[in-house]
């Protein structure tokens, strides 16, 4: 059965918007926009070069060009649709610099979602654009908008702060009322980076979900200690308001991996292969 998906651009603040897929879940990514004088900054650009084709169609709205692009993570979820992009100077950590500058492959990517294996195909002939500029510190890209880099759902991830907006796109980082996957993060980690992030502003947009609160921040950061704590063999996963969460099925993956990284084993849970097909 086909699902009915939308995606709506919503106004946060002055020049800030939210490109948000529902319903929510794995491959239904958000995007941030930032509107300035000389152009905008996107954060993120979706899972495929469809997508962020709907999108940059969106954006003619504001009659400026996409300057700056801004990955929070090397996933195809949130770097697919980067080619439409490819005249934005692109910024990410080292991490996804190394990744995107692989080719990546398709047939794997499209096993990972392979609700969208069609729409995935469009890589072959326009695949992601690399990293132009590499972020490790936390920099200024514009008056408005500061790169902040965080830790957890791969070792290295960025999310962009607005502050005179009190405006977080968490990117990757935060998953809300979808089961995030951590296959290869460090779930403890994510944990410990998101009670930062949870300070920083009272508006959050999320990688995947609605847009939300601090209050969704700590909802993520409970199941993440509850997956660090499975991992080591503690405690499983309480109930908890993950129990209406898509994606339960993640759990596995998630605990392989936190077992892993618990014992210094950063090789990718073999669950997580399986489903890949390898």
């Amino acid at each position: 059965m086909a699902v009915d998906e939308t995606a709506t651009l919503v106004e946060l603040g002055d020049g800030v918007h939210a490109w948000i897929q529902t319903p929510p879940g794995q491959g239904r990514t958000n995007a941030g926009i930032v509107v300035e004088d000389d152009g905008i900054t996107l954060i993120d650009t979706l899972l495929s070069p469809a997508r962020a084709g709907a999108l940059h169609a969106e954006l003619e709205r504001f009659g400026l060009p996409v300057r700056r692009v801004v990955y929070s993570t090397s996933h195809v979820a949130w770097t697919g649709g980067s080619s439409v992009f490819w005249m934005a100077a692109r910024y990410g950590r080292s991490q996804t610099s190394a990744l995107l500058d692989q080719p990546a492959d398709v047939g794997v990517l499209q096993r990972l979602h392979p609700g969208f294996a069609a729409e995935l195909t469009a890589l072959e002939d326009h695949p992601t654009r690399p990293v132009s500029h590499t972020v490790d510190t936390a920099a200024w890209l514009t008056t408005r908008v500061c790169a902040v880099p965080t830790t957890g759902q791969q070792v290295e991830n960025l999310v962009v702060l607005v502050p005179d907006a009190d405006v977080l796109f968490a990117g990757a980082m935060a998953s809300f009322g979808v089961t995030p996957n951590a296959f290869d993060g460090l779930p403890e980690a994510w944990a410990d980076a998101l009670g930062e992030l949870g300070e920083l502003a009272s508006t959050v947009v999320p990688g995947v979900g609605p847009v939300g609160t601090p209050g969704e921040i700590i909802e993520q950061q409970a199941y993440l200690y509850a997956v660090a704590d499975a991992g080591t063999g503690a405690a499983p996963i309480p109930p908890g308001p993950w129990d209406a969460w898509p994606d339960r099925d993640l759990d596995e993956v998630n605990i392989e991996r936190a077992a892993r990284v618990a014992v210094g084993d950063l090789a990718p849970p073999p669950s997580m292969l399986r489903r890949l097909g390898l």
